[in-house]
């Protein structure tokens, strides 16, 4: 059912809409002006209550006013019609509402969701606005702002209060005649007319009291009659007089009622009759006129269109052509416009058309190409880092040449060469300082972990250091890094080789990059860069201005790239001399804001504690406690993982020395460095501060590990030589690649393009502190080899032995008298006599060989000479043999005294008869002593054979010598027969161990037998020796099985034997 004009009009009214189907319920008509007014006044009138001012009413009664004339407006123009596009923050936090929208990337182009934004627009919502412009305000922030808007209402308040009060009385009579004339107006057509309701006693007059006091009343109720709304018809009814049609109340659309109907209804009887004809003609012009306007100016039509597909596609070339098409189209508006006043003449139709649609074409444009060059200088600001350099490709390298060559083109007002080089300075110093922090953290959390372990396996340890030697003796391997240490220790190293080489490698680190940045500043600075642009660059006119750099920036340049590499300087010196933090949380350092972290607020990037977590693989709320001190020489050093050897450490801190030093020696060929007073000097002293500490970790490891070198003996043969272990073999290969790693340390050696002015040779003291920690290592060995001998403890409830700390390796039990096992390389570890043997056999080994050997090595490697250090490490290296050799020969020594003292001491030692045929019975039992001392020696060691058979015979002839000495005080022929047969029947059956000492004693024996005696017997006893040479020769005959092994030829070091036969006979 159609609705009639009349009640479509009536409808809008009531309900305050311009439409019958809104969209939404305007927000104008939540509240109604004169509904109140009007219930005010009839209840003033009937009797009834009258409604005072709340306090609510107080409060906006500075907002009366202008709600009422927004109201008016509003009305007139529409909602939001004059609501600017955008304004200040009321709270002052920001000085503009629309740019805090963009950075939230709210889509402030819809005025709709603008306006409820903008305070001064009807739709203003103020949860919405809290909710997301103030959404990172704090309860403090809030509170200012609040503040702040009572003071911006206060001013304005102010403002118009004086304005009220200095034209007060004009305000009062004014409002009087509006009063009366309002009255006349709206009671205009009824019968009974009613004056003006008195106030505060003075009927007919206004009072400044009420105006004052009532702020929130309508100035329509202070004086007149109201209709009541109960009484009002409606404006169709027929009982409506012409008067009331005209009188200015609601129900009459005050006065425009009665003119509104009739032209209504001739607008639409018009619209009806001659609507198509000229709808028709004029749509047709309409058409004809965009026709041709658009084939006259279809190039500049075009242009904006073909700029926001080169956007899209990043045809730089497309973007930058069209660009200056649209300047050279507003030019010639320009000329024509600049022309046409210049004449004083209005353009004609067609060059005003041109104008227009120029004009509207640059503006498309100019916001198009703004919003492109913000782009492009995103894009050239954050271009740093987006591929490693190992993988970029040409194309990537030269992107930020293709922007800066785009954007002068475009024209700018920023040096987008100076930019560029200032954000990539600015890049690489954030990642130095993230790329150090990090790798601090993650190699203190690995030490805390390793140093969580209580004690170290020393068997592992022993195998660690055994990984130095492999294959012979004469051709040893390269040692696999993964041998020579724990896994987990491996992995420390592995984990600081990677950061120290992602920081200062050359080629594949920040050092790399720092490099590259300072080659092409300097590019720029020469302008050799800038020779590379194209002819079209180079003439456009920002190109003029920017293509060379000022002086103050070339020298802000060369500060910053001073300033990284002091930062690299730096850090890598606090990587190694800073002691391990008790505090991990020390490490962390501020993000600092870069072109490529953003500030949070503005951006949503990530905290700092949500960005730590992200750069870390571990969690940083559950770390690892600090390592107790437990007084262990890693416990000073950062980078040296917790018990870890030295041929592991070794190893990785010459391939970490070599990295530093190449990347020093890389900075100080910088041109800027050198031009640099401190420069130079300043990276050497970095590089020898982390060689002293290197070389300072290195000698506290070698002095630990050998302390405990001993637990590498395994008690095996040695493949090469029977008669040693493989602990000379394995001490050789471990002392030979230490001092190799400990000359690549203190010389640099392996830094590629090291020049004298960074990579100077090592000072004396870093010398002395090498040489002492290699003396000390050598005695330490030792220490440890004769306590491997030495050292054990009986098990309880059996004869045999055992040691308790490990010292000694039981690597095979051998049954006695298994020589064929002996021979195949078995041990008898757990005999003492067999541990001292072979640690004889090693020591003298190592004394004639290895030894001498280590010295020529460490002198040749370090330039020195070890002449005090050679005899007393050749000292050293007699006592420990002379005591390890009276270890092993005491107790035979013992028993074969005593034997020969019991059985000459023995009553039935005199013979009975005249002529003795016979040796003694305790020189049978000293033979087979012997005879067993020979087999031991033989099988473990031959080359002591003879050495020690000799120490022996020589001790036998003095205990002989010492008992007929004291024994008796005289001798018969018999008993001078009888001794003499003992002596030379011992001294012919040991003939092959006999020496120039044992000699000596045997002629001893002989003059003191000859002053016990008388001349008769000495006389006698020539007519005897024929008879005696019988008996010897009988004797040795028949004993030849039982003492044949004394009689074969022993090739043993006879001259090492003789040289030690006089300290150990001495003693």
């Amino acid at each position: 059912m159609p609705v009639s004009a009349d009640r479509e009009r009536e409808l809008q009214n009531h309900y305050k809409i311009s439409d019958l189907y809104p969209n939404a319920w305007p927000h104008s008509a939540d509240a109604d002006d004169d509904d109140d007014d009007l219930s005010d006044e009839d209840g003033g009138q009937n009797g009834g209550p009258v409604r005072q001012p709340s306090k609510n009413s107080n409060r906006q009664s500075k907002y009366q006013t202008l709600n009422r004339h927004a109201s008016i407006r509003s009305a007139e123009l529409g909602p939001d019609s004059l609501v600017q596009k955008d304004e200040p923050d009321p709270l002052g936090a920001a000085p503009s509402v629309a740019a805090e929208l963009r950075k939230r990337g709210l889509p402030v182009d819809d005025t709709a969701l603008r306006n409820k934004f903008l305070l001064s627009s009807t739709s203003f919502s103020p949860a919405l606005f809290l909710s997301q412009v103030h959404q990172d305000a704090s309860t403090e922030d809030l509170l200012r702002g609040l503040d702040y808007l009572g003071k911006s209402i206060e001013q304005k308040s102010a403002s118009l209060k004086v304005l009220v009060e200095s034209n007060f009385e004009k305000f009062v009579k004014a409002k009087a005649t509006i009063d009366n004339v309002y009255a006349e107006m709206r009671t205009q057509g009824q019968e009974e007319p009613v004056s003006p309701r008195p106030s505060s006693g003075r009927p007919g007059g206004h009072s400044r009291g009420f105006s004052r006091s009532q702020p929130s009343s309508h100035f329509r109720t202070a004086s007149g009659n109201t209709f009541s709304p109960t009484t009002a018809k409606s404006p169709g009814s027929a009982g409506l007089s012409d008067k009331r049609k005209n009188a200015l109340t609601k129900e009459s659309d005050y006065g425009t009622l009665g003119l509104r109907t009739p032209l209504q209804d001739l607008t639409i009887k018009a619209e009806e009759v001659w609507g198509p004809a000229l709808g028709g003609r004029e749509k047709e012009e309409n058409v004809k006129m965009v026709l041709n306007a658009l084939e006259v100016h279809k190039d500049i039509f075009r242009l904006p269109a073909a700029i926001h597909e080169a956007v899209l596609k990043q045809d730089f070339d497309t973007v930058v052509a069209s660009w200056k098409s649209a300047q050279r189209f507003a030019d010639q508006a320009r000329s024509i416009a600049d022309r046409a006043q210049q004449r004083g003449k209005h353009v004609a139709d067609k060059e005003a058309q041109q104008i227009l649609v120029t004009a509207k074409m640059w503006a498309d444009v100019s916001q198009q190409i703004e919003n492109y060059k913000k782009d492009v200088w995103k894009r050239l600001k954050t271009s740093h880092g987006v591929k490693s350099p190992a993988v970029a490709d040409e194309t990537d390298k030269e992107e930020h040449l293709e922007l800066i060559g785009v954007l002068l083109q475009l024209g700018v007002d920023e040096n987008p060469i100076w930019e560029w080089l200032h954000s990539r300075h600015q890049y690489l110093r954030d990642r130095i300082a993230r790329a150090f922090e990090r790798s601090r953290i993650e190699i203190e959390i690995l030490r805390r972990r390793l140093a969580a372990n209580d004690k170290q396996d020393t068997r592992l340890l022993a195998r660690y250091l055994r990984s130095a030697s492999s294959g012979s003796f004469g051709a040893r391997s390269r040692v696999a890094s993964r041998d020579m240490d724990a896994s987990s220790v491996i992995h420390f190293w592995e984990t600081v080789t990677a950061s120290l080489s992602h920081l200062l490698s050359p080629t594949r680190g920040i050092l790399g990059e720092v490099l590259d940045f300072w080659t092409v500043a300097q590019s720029f600075i020469d302008g050799k860069v800038q020779k590379t642009f194209p002819s079209s660059v180079v003439g456009s006119p920002s190109a003029q201005e920017h293509l060379e750099l000022d002086p103050e920036e070339v020298q802000n340049l060369r500060a910053g790239a001073l300033e990284l590499v002091d930062l690299l300087r730096e850090s890598t010196l606090a990587f190694f001399a800073d002691s391990p933090p008790d505090d991990i949380s020390e490490l962390y350092s501020p993000i600092p804001p870069t072109p490529i972290t953003p500030d949070s607020a503005a951006t949503g990037a990530l905290s700092p504690s949500q960005e730590r977590k992200r750069m870390f693989t571990f969690d940083l709320t559950n770390l690892p406690p600090p390592s107790a001190k437990r007084g262990d020489s890693w416990e000073k050093f950062a980078f040296w993982p917790p018990f870890s050897n030295t041929l592991s450490g070794s190893h990785y801190l010459a391939r970490v020395i070599a990295l530093v030093g190449t990347a020093a020696a890389e900075l100080a060929s910088l041109s800027m460095v050198k031009q640099s007073q401190t420069g130079s000097e300043n990276l050497k002293t970095m590089l020898g501060s982390v060689r002293e500490r290197i070389v300072q970790a290195l000698c506290a490891s070698w002095t630990a590990d050998t302390e405990r070198f001993k637990y590498a003996e395994t008690w095996q043969r040695s493949p090469e030589r029977r008669d040693l272990t493989s602990m000379p073999t394995v001490l050789i290969a471990f002392k030979e690649r230490i001092l190799t790693n400990f000359q690549r340390v203190a010389y640099v050696a392996e830094a590629s393009d090291a020049t004298e002015d960074v990579v100077v040779p090592p000072p004396s003291k870093l010398l002395q502190a090498i040489r002492g920690s290699f003396v000390t290592s050598i005695y330490k060995v030792l220490s440890g080899m004769v306590e491997n001998a030495e050292r054990n403890k009986p098990r309880a409830g059996s004869g045999e032995q055992e040691d308790f700390d490990g010292a000694v390796v039981n690597a095979a039990v051998v049954g006695p008298g298994d020589e064929n096992s002996m021979i195949d390389g078995a041990i008898d570890a757990s005999n003492r006599n067999i541990r001292l043997l072979l640690t004889l056999s090693n020591i003298s080994h190592l004394r004639s060989d290895i030894i001498p050997h280590l010295i020529s090595n460490f002198e040749t490697a370090f330039s020195v000479k070890l002449t005090s250090e050679s005899q007393t490490v050749r000292d050293v290296l007699g006592q420990i043999d002379a005591r390890l050799f009276q270890s092993y020969v005491k107790p035979t020594v013992d028993k074969l005294d005593r034997v020969v003292q019991d059985g000459i001491s023995d009553p039935s030692w005199a013979p009975t008869s005249s002529r003795p045929d016979d040796a003694r019975p305790y020189v049978y039992e000293v033979l087979l002593t012997l005879v067993l001392v020979h087999s031991e020696v033989s099988t473990t060691a031959s080359s002591l054979t003879s050495q020690v058979l000799s120490h022996l015979l020589t001790t036998t002839s003095s205990s002989l010598l010492n008992a007929f000495t004291h024994t008796y005080p005289h001798y018969t022929l018999a008993a001078l027969m009888q001794a003499t047969l003992d002596v030379e029947f011992l001294a012919q059956t040991l003939n092959n161990y006999t020496t120039d000492k044992a000699g000596e004693i045997q002629s001893q024996i002989y003059l003191c037998l000859d002053e016990r005696t008388d001349d008769e017997a000495r006389k006698r006893l020539q007519g005897e020796l024929p008879e005696m040479r019988g008996v010897l020769k009988r004797l040795r005959e028949g004993t030849k099985g039982e003492f044949g092994c004394f009689r074969r030829e022993r090739r043993g070091r006879a001259e090492t034997g003789k040289g030690r036969e006089g300290p150990a006979g001495a003693k």
